[in-house]
């Protein structure tokens, strides 16, 4: 007879968090959120913490290298999606590792024969209103010129004037040399008054960029997130298919955690992946595992080597599994449950096994209560996708602006690697949907005001760590009624031009 839970799973919508007193030291200035990343035995250590307890979905429309840039100086940790060649997502990973911050590879560039029609959508789809103009349109081409907001009037110019007629030309420009320092081109563009400066090599070829904005940006980010060498700390994903050839040439290019990306991995083709993993490299080598919803998922993947377990089945805004084969649970029940497990380990073994709350994200809130139900960090999709940094295309859809969005299980992305369970090398139906969601701007500005409510609800609680939060933490199941209480009601709106997440 098959086994019957006895309570309904729940999401994180159906709870909420109880006041705890609060001392004068509960600001959240004081509030910590670094949190570990990877298992450790009591007593000692992680080998990685994350400064902020948030990492970026392993998704083709949400983690690429400039996504792991963006989150690694605010202190979080993207893994770069593994659908696609091995190549591919090693060289992105090298290029995270490669970046040097205030140096910019540039990512909107042009070839002389284009024309204002092509500057106006190239500054649509990436918000940037400098362009380079190189021989071949490329990051790396001879460098021509540079087009601004000020080297044309849209009002005034046909859309089919070639770039070559209105750019700031190449002897025009102020350059520096590929080796300049940061702080010797920061110097220059503040001495010239400049926006931005074009490093070139010997032979003209663009290198980098440097903007004044970028200046500020780099002095705030206190928190980015170093590995010893003080390069950016990025991740990458996996799959139980190819992992003889992918972990190498990923651990070649420098990335710092793995992570095993399925759908479900309370399954013989995890462990086999991570005894491979065991036996190349020892623990050296840092790689997560999932995802499971119970606890005997959990102690599975633990035995079997992983060093982080990721939480959630069905739960993602994308994800149409629990619809298609009715599999998955309440992700929050999933998170209590699994957090549960990990602490009864702990007490057996002395290693401490973080979990991943991956799903079920809707409200900021909902990150500060799966913290609270024994999250270490939470795995984000959607959430990035809406961000300039995020890989896909910003489209005008009714006069407003959207970022496309796909599960990995769609037919769009392909990744049969995640889902198959042994068959021909195809999707066999689709667990994914292919969607749009709002555009939302820069992460920095939306990731800092989601953890600056975190950071205040931790203090609400009387919690100035994740560990304190977790032990302290009173959450109470609502009503269906108190839930509809909780928000505006029994009022009419006024139109505002704020909108909340």
């Amino acid at each position: 007879m098959a086994y019957y839970f006895s309570e309904p799973s729940h999401t994180f919508n159906e709870y909420l968090l109880v006041p705890g007193y609060s001392s004068a030291e509960c600001i959240p200035a004081n509030v910590s959120l670094r949190t570990p990343i990877v298992k450790f035995r009591k007593g000692e250590q992680s080998a990685l913490y994350a400064n902020i307890p948030t990492v970026s979905a392993i998704m083709q429309a949400v983690s690429d290298d400039r996504m792991a840039i963006a989150l690694a100086q605010e202190g979080g940790i993207s893994f770069i999606y593994g659908s696609q060649t091995i190549e591919s997502e090693a060289a992105m990973v090298a290029r995270v590792k490669s970046y040097k911050a205030g140096f910019i590879v540039s990512d909107s560039n042009l070839r002389p024969e284009q024309t204002l029609a092509d500057v106006l959508a190239l500054k649509e789809r990436t918000g940037h209103a400098t362009m380079a103009v190189t021989d071949d349109g490329t990051a790396t081409g001879k460098l021509l010129g540079v087009v601004t907001g000020r080297d044309y009037r849209v009002s005034r110019m046909e859309r089919d004037v070639k770039v070559s007629a209105f750019m700031t030309p190449f002897d025009k420009l102020i350059t520096a040399p590929a080796d300049t320092t940061l702080k010797a081109a920061n110097d220059i563009i503040w001495d010239r008054k400049l926006n931005s400066l074009p490093l070139v090599d010997e032979q003209q070829h663009l290198v980098y960029m440097v903007f004044r904005k970028d200046y500020d940006s780099h002095k705030a980010n206190s928190l980015e997130l170093l590995d010893a060498e003080k390069r950016y700390v990025v991740g990458a994903g996996i799959n139980t298919r190819d992992y003889a050839e992918r972990v190498p040439a990923l651990v070649e290019a420098g990335a710092d955690v793995l992570c095993i990306d399925s759908s479900e991995g309370f399954s013989e083709w995890q462990s086999r992946t991570l005894a491979w993993i065991r036996e190349q490299y020892g623990d050296d080598v840092k790689v997560g595992a999932g995802n499971v919803v119970d606890r005997e998922g959990f102690r599975f993947l633990a035995e079997a080597g992983a060093d982080f377990v990721k939480v959630g089945i069905g739960g993602g805004s994308i994800c149409i599994t629990r619809e298609q084969k009715g599999i998955g649970r309440g992700q929050a029940t999933a998170v209590i449950e699994v957090a549960a497990a990990r602490d009864e380990y702990f007490r057996e073994t002395g290693i401490y096994v973080p979990i991943c709350s991956d799903g079920g994200i809707v409200h900021d809130y909902h990150c500060t209560l799966a913290l609270a139900m024994g999250a270490d960090f939470l795995m984000l999709g959607r959430y990035f996708s809406r961000f300039d940094e995020s890989p896909t295309n910003k489209i005008n859809i009714n006069g407003s602006y959207m970022k496309e969005y796909w599960g990995e299980g769609s037919s769009r992305a392909r990744n049969w690697q995640r889902y198959d369970m042994g068959g021909d090398k195809k999707l066999s139906f689709e667990e994914g949907v292919d969607s749009y969601v709002p555009y939302a701007g820069s992460l920095k500005d939306n990731l800092g005001l989601t953890l600056s409510k975190v950071r205040s609800t931790m203090c609400n609680c009387g919690a100035l760590s994740i560990p304190e939060f977790q032990k302290k933490a009173k959450i109470t199941l609502v009503s269906a009624t108190s839930i509809v209480e909780g928000g505006a009601h029994d009022v009419v709106l006024k139109e505002t031009s704020s909108t909340s997440k």
